[in-house]
């Protein structure tokens, strides 16, 4: 079902924000977005099946404002819905915005300025400081973004130096790259800044133009093993791609396994990809008690002079897990774990 008629003339911004159970701060993202200085947009929110009451507090939004567009149907997940979003969208520039997050009033204005100044540049992004579920300032301190295309790209593979929601992106650059990629999932951000990187300029202004919350149920906090994995993937995939070799992800479905990388990018990717886990969930009780814990076993078999390892091992302890502090000591001592 889709709420509201378009107009005959296409806007220069088209919104585009997928919501899935994101009623609790829903009504304050939607207000932001409608807050903007520069009103020349369509503001397109497809719900994706929410449970909540998502749906019925964007019908509120839709049925008194002409530029909000309301696509409703059944759970696809984000990567179904983010492409489909892309597809409809009407205007050559494509502001991305999460469902939980808070647009400063001029953040279009100025993402909108500067592609225009800058035709070599297809994705613009910005600061982005934190806030609590409350929506009070965050104790966590902000992410330091390179700004220029030559920093974000020398620093590209440490990441995440993009935010999704905040990133105002030509729709023509995404579109010619296959959009976001459904093997990805819960990466597929930065896959597809990666694929944009080799054919066009990426920056961040130096602006805290949105404003980032966050909370323990949000995706990178649920899914940060498969995030990490996926996002380690996506820098081997990006160096074959840059040294001029097929991308052996390209149309699959499913990412590879472990075990199957070493085969396709080159000894030592599995290793590489299980490195990358580890940085993000050694500090992670969840991550280390569910998918993280095999990983960071394998990776301490290959990296036993690590001094953060043993570390870890000691802090499984504290944990109160004394078995998996067992057998991480052992793995690093070279026995059998």
């Amino acid at each position: 079902m889709s709420i509201q008629a378009q107009s005959n003339s296409a806007p220069a911004i088209s919104v585009a924000m997928s919501v899935y159970n994101g009623g609790s701060y829903l009504t304050e993202a939607i207000e932001s977005v409608l807050a903007q200085s520069f009103t020349d947009f369509e503001f397109l929110i497809l719900d994706d099946g929410s449970q909540d009451a998502s749906r019925s507090i964007a019908e509120s939004y839709a049925s008194s404002d002409p530029r909000i567009r309301l696509i409703a149907r059944e759970n696809r997940g984000l990567v179904a819905s983010l492409n489909e979003l892309f597809d409809i969208a009407r205007a050559p520039l494509v502001a991305r915005f999460d469902a939980d997050d808070i647009c400063a009033p001029t953040r279009f204005a100025r993402q909108a300025a500067f592609l225009a100044a800058h035709p070599d540049h297809g994705l613009i992004g910005c600061d982005t400081p934190y806030i609590d579920a409350a929506g009070a300032p965050a104790r966590n301190p902000p992410i330091q973004r390179p700004h220029d295309h030559a920093d974000l790209i020398a620093n590209l593979e440490d990441g995440p130096l993009i935010c999704h929601s905040a990133v105002m992106v030509r729709r023509e650059a995404v579109m010619a790259v296959g959009g976001y990629r459904p093997a990805y999932r819960h990466a597929e951000d930065y896959d597809l800044w990666l694929r944009l990187a080799g054919r066009t300029k990426l920056a961040n202004l130096p602006e805290p133009l949105l404003h980032y919350r966050i909370s323990p149920d949000q995706v990178s906090t649920r899914h940060m093993v498969e995030q990490a994995q996926g996002a380690a993937i996506a820098w081997l995939a990006y160096q074959l791609r840059e040294a001029g070799q097929p991308d052996p992800t390209e149309g699959q479905s499913a990412l590879p396994r472990l075990a199957e990388l070493d085969a396709l990018f080159g000894p030592g990717a599995a290793t590489y990809v299980r490195r990358r886990v580890v940085d993000r969930t050694l500090y992670s009780p969840e991550a280390l008690a569910g998918d993280g814990w095999d990983i960071l076993l394998q990776y301490a078999a290959e990296a036993r002079s690590e001094v953060r390892l043993w570390r870890t091992a000691a802090r499984l302890l504290r944990w109160g897990r004394p078995v998996h502090a067992g057998r991480m000591a052992a793995a690093l001592a070279g026995l059998a774990a």
